[in-house]
Protein backbone atom coordinates (compact mmCIF):
# COMPACT_ATOMS: atom_id res chain seq x y z
CA UNK A 1 0.00 0.00 0.00
CA UNK A 2 1.50 3.40 -1.00
CA UNK A 3 2.62 5.77 1.65
CA UNK A 4 0.16 9.01 2.04
CA UNK A 5 1.89 12.20 2.77
CA UNK A 6 0.33 13.73 5.89
CA UNK A 7 1.64 16.67 5.25
CA UNK A 8 -0.54 17.38 2.03
CA UNK A 9 -3.33 19.85 2.19
CA UNK A 10 -6.74 19.24 0.92
CA UNK A 11 -7.02 21.20 -2.11
CA UNK A 12 -9.28 24.70 -1.22
CA UNK A 13 -12.41 25.14 -2.66
CA UNK A 14 -12.69 27.00 -6.52
CA UNK A 15 -16.09 28.65 -5.28
CA UNK A 16 -17.79 28.76 -2.02
CA UNK A 17 -21.34 30.02 -0.59
CA UNK A 18 -21.65 29.95 2.68
CA UNK A 19 -24.64 30.30 4.23
CA UNK A 20 -26.06 32.88 2.33
CA UNK A 21 -29.55 34.59 2.81
CA UNK A 22 -31.68 36.49 -0.26
CA UNK A 23 -34.75 38.43 -0.68
CA UNK A 24 -35.60 41.13 -3.21
CA UNK A 25 -36.99 44.13 -2.05
CA UNK A 26 -40.56 43.37 -2.41
CA UNK A 27 -39.71 40.65 0.05
CA UNK A 28 -39.48 37.39 -1.99
CA UNK A 29 -37.07 35.37 -0.16
CA UNK A 30 -35.29 33.50 -2.95
CA UNK A 31 -32.28 31.95 -0.83
CA UNK A 32 -32.56 31.22 2.86
CA UNK A 33 -28.96 29.53 5.00
CA UNK A 34 -28.25 28.23 1.22
CA UNK A 35 -24.40 26.54 0.91
CA UNK A 36 -22.61 25.33 -2.13
CA UNK A 37 -19.39 24.77 -2.63
CA UNK A 38 -16.77 23.48 -6.28
CA UNK A 39 -14.17 22.12 -6.24
CA UNK A 40 -11.17 23.28 -9.10
CA UNK A 41 -11.74 22.08 -12.45
CA UNK A 42 -15.09 20.63 -11.74
CA UNK A 43 -18.20 21.18 -13.82
CA UNK A 44 -21.16 21.25 -12.05
CA UNK A 45 -25.10 21.67 -12.95
CA UNK A 46 -28.02 23.86 -11.49
CA UNK A 47 -31.05 22.31 -12.54
CA UNK A 48 -34.84 23.43 -11.75
CA UNK A 49 -38.12 24.40 -12.36
CA UNK A 50 -38.77 28.66 -13.36
CA UNK A 51 -39.21 30.34 -9.94
CA UNK A 52 -36.33 28.17 -8.11
CA UNK A 53 -33.48 30.85 -7.96
CA UNK A 54 -31.40 29.73 -10.57
CA UNK A 55 -30.54 33.06 -12.33
CA UNK A 56 -30.57 35.05 -9.11
CA UNK A 57 -28.08 32.61 -7.81
CA UNK A 58 -25.63 33.05 -10.74
CA UNK A 59 -26.68 37.23 -9.89
CA UNK A 60 -24.89 36.23 -5.92
CA UNK A 61 -21.90 34.37 -7.55
CA UNK A 62 -20.85 36.84 -9.68
CA UNK A 63 -20.91 39.59 -7.29
CA UNK A 64 -23.69 41.45 -9.26
CA UNK A 65 -26.05 41.06 -5.97
CA UNK A 66 -24.89 40.54 -2.29
CA UNK A 67 -26.65 38.35 0.15
CA UNK A 68 -28.67 39.67 2.70
CA UNK A 69 -26.54 37.20 5.06
CA UNK A 70 -23.66 35.11 4.56
CA UNK A 71 -21.00 35.16 1.75
CA UNK A 72 -19.61 33.94 -1.41
CA UNK A 73 -16.11 33.19 -1.89
CA UNK A 74 -13.68 32.60 -5.00
CA UNK A 75 -10.88 31.10 -4.46
CA UNK A 76 -10.92 31.84 -0.88
CA UNK A 77 -11.52 35.43 -1.19
CA UNK A 78 -15.26 37.53 -1.78
CA UNK A 79 -16.98 38.43 -4.95
CA UNK A 80 -17.01 41.15 -7.16
CA UNK A 81 -17.88 41.39 -10.21
CA UNK A 82 -14.36 43.05 -10.85
CA UNK A 83 -12.57 39.40 -10.07
CA UNK A 84 -10.44 38.75 -13.10
CA UNK A 85 -10.91 34.42 -11.94
CA UNK A 86 -14.52 35.05 -12.90
CA UNK A 87 -16.27 34.74 -15.68
CA UNK A 88 -19.78 35.10 -17.04
CA UNK A 89 -21.62 33.83 -20.39
CA UNK A 90 -25.03 34.89 -20.32
CA UNK A 91 -28.39 33.66 -22.09
CA UNK A 92 -27.95 35.99 -25.31
CA UNK A 93 -24.67 36.71 -26.99
CA UNK A 94 -24.67 40.46 -26.16
CA UNK A 95 -22.64 41.08 -29.30
CA UNK A 96 -21.50 44.83 -29.70
CA UNK A 97 -23.50 44.52 -33.73
CA UNK A 98 -20.89 47.35 -35.12
CA UNK A 99 -17.70 45.13 -34.27
CA UNK A 100 -16.38 42.31 -36.04
CA UNK A 101 -16.20 38.91 -33.85
CA UNK A 102 -12.41 39.84 -33.49
CA UNK A 103 -13.11 42.89 -32.39
CA UNK A 104 -15.83 41.82 -29.94
CA UNK A 105 -13.77 39.33 -28.83
CA UNK A 106 -11.00 42.14 -28.02
CA UNK A 107 -13.23 44.52 -26.21
CA UNK A 108 -12.73 42.67 -22.61
CA UNK A 109 -8.97 42.95 -23.11
CA UNK A 110 -9.54 46.41 -24.41
CA UNK A 111 -10.84 47.35 -20.88
CA UNK A 112 -8.34 45.94 -18.51
CA UNK A 113 -5.33 47.87 -20.68
CA UNK A 114 -2.89 45.33 -19.91
CA UNK A 115 -1.02 44.59 -23.37
CA UNK A 116 -0.87 46.04 -26.39
CA UNK A 117 -3.16 46.23 -29.30
CA UNK A 118 -1.15 44.05 -31.27
CA UNK A 119 -0.82 41.35 -28.08
CA UNK A 120 -4.60 42.01 -27.67
CA UNK A 121 -5.33 40.89 -31.38
CA UNK A 122 -3.92 37.94 -31.09
CA UNK A 123 -5.49 36.58 -28.03
CA UNK A 124 -8.46 37.25 -28.86
CA UNK A 125 -7.54 35.41 -32.16
CA UNK A 126 -6.44 33.11 -30.15
CA UNK A 127 -9.89 32.28 -28.64
CA UNK A 128 -11.73 32.41 -31.64
CA UNK A 129 -9.51 30.12 -33.11
CA UNK A 130 -9.89 27.77 -29.72
CA UNK A 131 -14.34 27.78 -30.40
CA UNK A 132 -13.52 27.34 -34.31
CA UNK A 133 -14.37 30.46 -35.82
CA UNK A 134 -10.94 31.82 -36.82
CA UNK A 135 -12.33 32.33 -39.85
CA UNK A 136 -15.37 34.23 -39.22
CA UNK A 137 -12.75 36.82 -37.32
CA UNK A 138 -13.59 40.15 -39.38
CA UNK A 139 -17.40 38.94 -40.00
CA UNK A 140 -19.73 41.12 -38.12
CA UNK A 141 -22.69 39.65 -35.48
CA UNK A 142 -25.77 40.08 -38.12
CA UNK A 143 -23.42 37.60 -40.76
CA UNK A 144 -23.06 35.20 -37.65
CA UNK A 145 -25.68 32.64 -36.96
CA UNK A 146 -26.86 32.21 -33.32
CA UNK A 147 -24.68 29.42 -32.44
CA UNK A 148 -22.13 31.30 -33.70
CA UNK A 149 -22.79 34.05 -32.05
CA UNK A 150 -22.61 32.14 -28.85
CA UNK A 151 -19.25 30.90 -29.63
CA UNK A 152 -18.09 34.72 -29.99
CA UNK A 153 -19.55 35.35 -26.58
CA UNK A 154 -17.62 32.91 -24.67
CA UNK A 155 -14.75 33.32 -26.95
CA UNK A 156 -14.99 37.10 -25.31
CA UNK A 157 -15.02 35.71 -21.92
CA UNK A 158 -12.64 33.03 -21.93
CA UNK A 159 -10.13 35.47 -23.64
CA UNK A 160 -10.10 37.30 -20.34
CA UNK A 161 -8.56 33.55 -18.73
CA UNK A 162 -11.00 33.00 -15.69
CA UNK A 163 -10.66 30.66 -13.67
CA UNK A 164 -14.65 30.32 -12.76
CA UNK A 165 -16.75 30.37 -15.20
CA UNK A 166 -20.34 31.21 -14.54
CA UNK A 167 -23.01 30.15 -17.56
CA UNK A 168 -26.09 31.20 -17.75
CA UNK A 169 -28.29 28.81 -19.84
CA UNK A 170 -26.10 30.29 -23.05
CA UNK A 171 -27.51 27.65 -25.25
CA UNK A 172 -31.44 28.01 -24.76
CA UNK A 173 -32.30 30.02 -27.95
CA UNK A 174 -30.83 27.61 -30.00
CA UNK A 175 -32.02 24.50 -31.83
CA UNK A 176 -31.40 21.32 -30.53
CA UNK A 177 -28.78 20.66 -33.05
CA UNK A 178 -26.94 23.55 -32.41
CA UNK A 179 -27.23 23.22 -28.65
CA UNK A 180 -25.64 19.43 -28.96
CA UNK A 181 -23.12 20.45 -30.69
CA UNK A 182 -22.10 23.56 -28.18
CA UNK A 183 -22.67 21.11 -25.54
CA UNK A 184 -19.55 19.12 -27.11
CA UNK A 185 -17.60 21.96 -27.74
CA UNK A 186 -18.33 23.12 -24.61
CA UNK A 187 -16.80 20.08 -22.94
CA UNK A 188 -13.57 19.62 -25.15
CA UNK A 189 -12.80 23.37 -24.09
CA UNK A 190 -13.41 22.66 -20.38
CA UNK A 191 -11.46 19.56 -20.65
CA UNK A 192 -8.20 21.96 -22.66
CA UNK A 193 -8.45 24.94 -20.20
CA UNK A 194 -9.49 23.18 -17.05
CA UNK A 195 -12.04 26.21 -15.33
CA UNK A 196 -14.43 25.61 -12.75
CA UNK A 197 -18.45 25.71 -14.79
CA UNK A 198 -21.32 26.41 -12.89
CA UNK A 199 -23.52 25.47 -15.19
CA UNK A 200 -27.41 26.72 -15.47
CA UNK A 201 -29.98 24.94 -17.33
CA UNK A 202 -33.95 23.93 -17.65
CA UNK A 203 -32.33 20.59 -19.87
CA UNK A 204 -32.29 17.23 -18.08
CA UNK A 205 -30.16 15.76 -21.26
CA UNK A 206 -28.33 18.92 -20.92
CA UNK A 207 -27.10 18.54 -17.06
CA UNK A 208 -26.35 15.05 -17.34
CA UNK A 209 -24.22 15.05 -20.73
CA UNK A 210 -21.87 18.10 -19.16
CA UNK A 211 -21.72 17.91 -15.31
CA UNK A 212 -19.55 16.05 -12.94
CA UNK A 213 -22.29 16.60 -10.77
CA UNK A 214 -26.08 17.84 -10.90
CA UNK A 215 -27.16 19.75 -7.99
CA UNK A 216 -31.29 20.25 -7.90
CA UNK A 217 -32.86 23.27 -6.45
CA UNK A 218 -36.56 23.43 -4.89
CA UNK A 219 -38.75 26.44 -5.80
CA UNK A 220 -37.68 29.38 -3.57
CA UNK A 221 -36.65 29.37 -1.31
CA UNK A 222 -36.79 26.11 -0.61
CA UNK A 223 -32.75 25.73 -1.45
CA UNK A 224 -30.95 22.99 -2.58
CA UNK A 225 -33.32 19.67 -3.34
CA UNK A 226 -30.73 17.24 -3.93
CA UNK A 227 -27.43 16.22 -5.62
CA UNK A 228 -26.52 13.58 -7.82
CA UNK A 229 -22.60 12.68 -9.52
CA UNK A 230 -22.65 11.85 -12.79
CA UNK A 231 -20.50 9.02 -12.90
CA UNK A 232 -20.20 9.05 -17.28
CA UNK A 233 -16.73 8.22 -18.51
CA UNK A 234 -15.12 11.42 -20.38
CA UNK A 235 -14.18 12.53 -22.96
CA UNK A 236 -18.38 12.32 -24.09
CA UNK A 237 -19.61 12.49 -27.14
CA UNK A 238 -23.22 12.98 -28.19
CA UNK A 239 -22.95 10.09 -30.54
CA UNK A 240 -21.64 7.84 -27.49
CA UNK A 241 -22.56 9.05 -24.47
CA UNK A 242 -26.40 9.77 -24.91
CA UNK A 243 -26.88 6.05 -26.05
CA UNK A 244 -25.36 4.96 -22.90
CA UNK A 245 -27.58 2.97 -20.51
CA UNK A 246 -26.75 5.34 -17.89
CA UNK A 247 -27.20 8.25 -19.32
CA UNK A 248 -30.74 7.61 -19.58
CA UNK A 249 -31.02 6.44 -15.97
CA UNK A 250 -29.45 9.54 -14.40
CA UNK A 251 -31.93 11.83 -17.13
CA UNK A 252 -34.94 9.39 -15.60
CA UNK A 253 -33.30 9.87 -12.04
CA UNK A 254 -33.40 13.76 -12.69
CA UNK A 255 -36.73 13.97 -14.11
CA UNK A 256 -37.64 11.84 -11.03
CA UNK A 257 -36.57 14.49 -8.92
CA UNK A 258 -37.91 17.52 -10.56
CA UNK A 259 -41.26 15.89 -9.90
CA UNK A 260 -40.72 15.65 -6.27
CA UNK A 261 -39.89 19.68 -6.62
CA UNK A 262 -42.78 20.49 -8.86
CA UNK A 263 -45.31 18.88 -6.42
CA UNK A 264 -44.75 22.18 -3.67
CA UNK A 265 -46.20 20.31 -0.92
CA UNK A 266 -43.12 17.56 -1.15
CA UNK A 267 -40.52 18.06 1.78
CA UNK A 268 -36.78 18.82 0.08
CA UNK A 269 -35.19 15.33 -0.45
CA UNK A 270 -31.67 14.20 1.86
CA UNK A 271 -31.94 10.79 -0.84
CA UNK A 272 -28.39 10.22 -1.92
CA UNK A 273 -28.92 7.42 -4.14
CA UNK A 274 -27.28 6.61 -7.56
CA UNK A 275 -29.13 4.66 -10.14
CA UNK A 276 -27.75 1.37 -11.05
CA UNK A 277 -25.03 2.09 -13.80
CA UNK A 278 -25.03 -0.51 -16.99
CA UNK A 279 -22.60 1.13 -19.92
Amino acid sequence: MPKTNANVQPQADALTVDDISFSYPNGHRVFSGFSLKAKPGEFVAILGPSGCGKTTLLNLLSGFQQPQRGQVSINQAPVHPERSELGYVFQSAQLFAWLSALENVRFGLRMCATTSEAQQRAQALQYLRLVGLEQSAQCLPHQLSGGMQQRVSLARTLALEPSVLLMDEPFAALDAISRNNMNEETLRIWAELGQTVLFITHDIDEAVFLADRVIVLNIAPGGIHSELKIDLPRPRSNLKTRRLQAFLDYRNELMERISHVMDVSAAPSTSTRQPELTA
